[in-house]
């Protein structure tokens, strides 16, 4: 898993963080524990803008975004009395801009600190706690786009302006209106109470299936049957973590878990044991009590109601106006060019799976809880591809060195260790970043954290989040901080702890989107980094870093056997694509049902089962079963926010790809030149200019499938003809 916790992001689930939710004033309650009048903000930094972390406490974090918070919504509050009684010209838009950047840059530090302290040890920064902090500081940051009297008067200089004080218009005014700041006080009131029933079918939702995963529970007593099975997912289920071997294992229906069981499991009645409770929990071929199938339906009727109250015909169309594909006919032509190649290789990969299967001893038609199992099995036997085996080539040092290496050598940067810096536990690394190409790299322009050993519970699968600590702002003088932290296991002394390659792929994604939130130079805090960056090109620059794990010669750099320091061989580098490639097809139509799934769900008023009936032949090679469920526990679209979003992961992927093949074939000087080029588009601009202008001045043109489709070696396994 990977994630970036950023501040950005417009209302409603159009786009948000992970930890934004549904805003609009005048129906939430503050939180009591939170004051408005103390100073406890001057013991959260220290005179270097670093953060005090062996002295910052609850109490203090509490009182600082308490008045800080208070003093934002105070300015809000004054800009609106100036307007109203033309003590201000609201034409001077820097001005206003800049002073609002001016408050809420202390009030985002706090934040993202004790975001940082939460994500990195929540025994610091306990649940409660943090989200009283989250959100208060939240509804004091919405304030700004919550003010009809601030919206009604800039809405006036739409037209009067360009550039980079445009954007942040062009923001202010659609945060606006999906705010509902353009209809009468009485709709206004009724979107509220719309928004109040979706948060409780929402949080219903969620809950329901939290309790359908607890509910379940197969324990493994023989070590025979789980030999195979990486450290982290024996780790999560083991009843004794400090004793992997002894047993008994318990499995339960967290999403990592079952990926993994499905992975490594030999038995499989018990993999389609477990695989049919995962799809049909929290429906009614469960528990009735936990059925979701209400809630669901709940969720898209109030979803419409909200779309058709701000103006639009459904909640799909209404996503789209915060996405750079701009509209569903665009998208959908998107899922036709990518479904014409990756369908019918899905086809040619199944196949041939079922006939290495069957030479194999296996005597059944595959199903779709084989695959993961046989595909793994496939990649030892006929390639000598094993994960685990290959982790002993990447010790997470090596992983970070070669890492920063490539990054400097990209972007003209240098990335260096600060000592004796204030961090929240002993195993913290503190880096500045300079930019050659800016006066020499003489003082720092960015700095960043890094935490390998979170105390999260990781549930069988390493994460990652990059952590918005504070953003580049000019107005309060503050440089871009964040924070990457990752759940490793901490490994025992004189042994580094090393990653398989799905953990190189996390940490090459995270570290790209650090680098877009720490190079940018957008001049406002709401443009700057990852903020103001449409929901489905979000991912670009962390998917860009993950595409150079695709060059053998980056590879490796980074691969160094932890005790022996041999790199990986030529033929097992040339070979190690295979883990992206073996099944592209049949993964990547699972991403398009997932993706148009979601939209048809948010676009049309059939049943969801019998949406789920018309689409699943349409991207999947393999029957549905006729109890599966699945729609009815899928709570990052029904209780998150990716609904009508979700296919914001696979456009990111495209346009990554695209970008990546600039890359491709150019000598180590050509990389650098385009390096620096993106550097200077994707990295620099942030959300100050729109990604599809972003993306024409990197690459000339408009983006295209065919990119993603070659890196995934779809083209080569299928003989369907046609333009992309």
């Amino acid at each position: 898993m990977y994630t970036v916790f950023r501040r950005s992001g417009l209302i409603n689930s159009v786009k948000q963080s992970q930890y934004i939710s549904n805003r609009n004033a005048g129906y939430i309650v503050l939180v009591p524990e939170i004051g408005e009048d103390t100073h406890a903000a001057d013991g959260v930094l220290k005179p270097d803008g670093l953060p005090a972390f062996n002295d910052i406490t609850i109490e203090n974090c509490l009182g600082a975004i308490g008045q800080q918070a208070g003093l934002v919504e105070k300015t809000v509050k004054n800009f609106e009395n100036d307007i109203q009684e033309n003590k201000v010209n609201v034409s001077n838009l820097r001005g206003i801009f800049e002073e609002l950047d001016k408050v809420a840059g202390p009030l985002d530090t706090t934040w993202g600190i004790a975001k940082a302290l939460y994500l990195g040890n929540s025994t610091l920064i306990p649940t409660k706690s943090y989200m009283n902090i989250h959100e208060r500081a939240r509804i004091a940051r919405a304030s700004k786009y919550n003010s009809k009297v601030l919206y009604d008067a800039l809405s006036q200089q739409e037209g009067n302006v360009q550039g980079v004080e445009a954007r942040l218009l062009q923001r202010f005014l659609l945060e606006g209106k999906l705010n509902g700041l353009t209809h009468t006080e009485d709709k206004r009131e009724t979107l509220r109470d719309i928004l109040v029933q979706l948060g409780k079918e929402r949080a219903s939702f969620k809950n329901k299936v939290n309790m359908a995963v607890h509910t379940f529970g197969h324990t493994i007593k023989d070590y025979n049957l789980v030999r195979d099975f990486p450290v982290t997912l024996l780790e999560a289920i083991s009843k004794d973590s400090t004793s992997l071997t002894e047993g008994p294992w318990k499995i339960t229906l967290q999403p990592q878990i079952v990926e993994g069981f499905l992975k490594y499991y030999p038995d499989r009645m018990q993999r389609w044991n477990v695989w049919q409770a995962n799809v049909r929990k929290a429906s009614g071929q469960q528990e009735r009590s936990l059925e979701n199938s209400t809630h669901l339906q709940g969720i898209r009727a109030l979803r419409k109601r909200q779309a058709n109250l701000l103006g639009y015909p459904n909640y799909a169309a209404m996503s789209m106006q915060t996405k750079m594909i701009k509209s569903v006919d665009n998208l959908k032509q998107v899922f036709a060019n990518l479904v014409k190649f990756a369908g019918p290789a899905q086809s040619t990969e199944i196949e041939q799976l079922q006939n290495f299967a069957i030479e194999s001893g296996f005597q059944n038609k595959l199903d779709v809880y084989d695959v993961a199992y046989w595909q793994r099995k496939h990649l030892i036997a006929n390639h000598q591809l094993n994960e685990e085996h290959l982790r002993q080539y990447f010790p997470l040092p090596n992983v970070f060195t070669g890492l920063f290496k490539l990054s400097e050598n990209l972007f003209n940067i240098r990335i260096v260790e600060r000592q004796n810096v204030e961090v929240w536990q002993p195993a913290v690394k503190y880096y500045d970043v300079f930019d050659n190409s800016a006066g020499g790299g003489v003082s720092p322009i960015a700095g960043f954290y890094i935490d390998c050993y979170s105390k999260e519970n990781k549930f069988g699968k390493n994460n990652g989040w990059m952590v918005s600590i504070r953003n580049r702002n000019p107005s309060a003088e503050l440089t871009p901080l964040c924070a990457l932290i990752f759940n490793f296991t901490e490994p025992l002394q004189g042994t580094p702890y090393l990653l398989n390659f799905d953990d190189l792929n996390m940490v090459f994604k995270t570290f790209g989107s650090a680098l877009q939130h720490l190079l940018t130079k957008a001049p406002y805090t709401d443009l700057a980094g990852l903020s103001n960056i449409e929901w489905d090109a979000s991912q670009v620059a962390g998917n860009v870093m993950c595409n150079f794990l695709d060059n053998p010669t980056i590879l490796k750099e980074l691969s160094k056997h932890y005790t022996s320091n041999e790199a990986l061989s030529d033929d097992v580098l040339q070979k190690i694509h295979l883990l992206k490639t073996s099944l592209a097809g049949y993964n990547l139509c699972q991403e398009l049902y997932m993706a148009d799934l979601d939209i048809e769900l948010h676009q049309s008023d059939a049943f969801w089962l019998d949406v789920v009936k018309k689409l699943w032949p349409v991207y999947q090679c393999m029957p549905l079963d006729k109890k599966d469920a699945h729609p009815c526990s899928l709570t990052e679209i029904f209780s998150g926010d990716w609904g009508a979003a979700q296919f914001s992961h696979l456009y990111s992927k495209v346009i990554a790809a695209d970008i990546s093949s600039e890359f491709a074939d150019k000598s180590p000087a050509e990389m650098t030149t385009t390096g620096q080029r993106f550097k200077e588009t994707f990295l620099a601009l942030g959300g100050s200019v729109p990604t599809a202008e972003v993306f024409r001045r990197f690459r000339g043109r408009d983006p295209s499938v065919e990119a993603l489709l070659k890196s995934l070696n779809i083209l080569n396994k299928t003989q369907t003809t046609g333009d992309l």
